[in-house]
C-alpha cells in the first residue's frame, strides 16, 4: 500500500474521464489517486514552476515540453485518449449546418460571437480561421474562455452564439445543444497523455496507474466520455 495518495494534475478536458477512471481503478483495489483539474495552460505552468506532483495528464505535446524541461520523467509518457472538437449552441437556439468545411465556415462567418479555449483546440482553430482568410474579419467577435472555464458555460449563459471545445467538455453541460463534431476533413484531434512527474516519490505506483489508464478494459469509460482510446 502506498504511503500517500498519488497527486495528479490534469487539464479540464480529462476531468470527468479521470474521475471515472480513478473510480474504476479503486474498485479493482488500486491505491488512492487525487486529481486536480485546472486549465491546461495553468497546469503546465505549475509543473514547469516546480510544484510537486506524482503524475501529470495533459496534451501529448505539453507532456513532451515538460519532459524536455526535466519536469516529467523522460520516456514515461503514456498516451491515454484521443479527443475531437465539437460545436455547441445555446439550448433552443437555431442549429447551423456544420456538416462540411464550407458549411462550418459559413456558420462561423454568420455567428455574432464565438468562443474557443486556451488549450490546443483553440490554437488549432485560430490556425484554421487564418487558413480560411477570415481571422481578421471575426477577431472582434471571438470571446476566448479563460483557462479552466468551459466554453459551454459561456454558450449556456448566452454570452456567445457558437462554442468550440473538446466534446468531452461539452457533452454533459446543461443549457447547450451539441450540434456535432467538426467535419472529418478539418477535425482537430488532441491526444491526452500521462507521465511520471520528476518530483514523484512513488514512480512505480504512477507507472502502474498509467498502465491501467491505457489498458483495453477501460475503453468503454473513454467512449462514454466522448473520447477514443489512444
Amino acid at each position: 500500500m502506498n504511503a500517500s495518495p498519488l497527486k495528479v494534475i490534469s487539464s479540464m478536458a480529462t476531468r470527468q474521464l479521470l474521475a471515472d477512471l480513478v473510480a474504476a481503478w479503486r474498485r479493482q483495489g488500486g491505491s488512492e489517486v487525487r486529481v486536480e483539474s485546472v486549465g491546461g495552460v495553468d497546469a503546465a505552468r505549475r509543473v514547469q514552476a516546480g510544484e510537486g506532483f506524482d503524475a501529470v495528464c495533459l496534451a501529448a505535446n505539453a507532456i513532451d515540453t515538460l519532459a524536455a524541461a526535466g519536469r516529467v520523467v523522460a520516456g514515461s509518457r503514456v498516451d491515454i485518449v484521443r479527443s475531437g472538437v465539437a460545436v455547441a449552441v445555446r439550448a433552443g437556439a437555431a442549429r447551423p449546418d456544420i456538416a462540411s468545411e464550407s458549411a462550418l465556415k459559413a456558420a462561423v462567418l454568420g455567428a455574432r460571437s464565438l468562443s474557443y479555449s486556451t488549450g490546443p483546440s483553440g490554437v488549432a482553430l485560430q490556425k484554421l480561421f487564418e487558413r480560411w482568410g477570415i481571422a481578421a474579419e471575426i477577431a472582434g467577435r471571438i470571446v476566448q474562455a479563460p483557462p479552466g472555464v468551459p466554453v459551454g458555460t459561456l454558450v449556456a449563459r448566452g454570452e456567445v452564439e457558437l462554442g468550440f471545445q473538446q466534446l468531452s467538455e461539452l457533452m454533459n453541460l446543461e443549457g447547450i445543444t451539441v450540434i456535432g463534431p467538426l467535419p472529418p476533413e478539418i477535425q482537430i484531434v488532441t491526444t491526452f497523455s500521462g507521465a511520471v512527474a520528476s518530483s514523484s516519490q512513488q514512480p512505480e505506483a504512477v507507472r502502474a496507474w498509467l498502465a491501467f489508464l491505457a489498458s483495453p478494459g477501460v475503453e468503454p469509460v473513454k467512449q462514454a466520455n466522448g473520447m477514443d482510446a489512444a
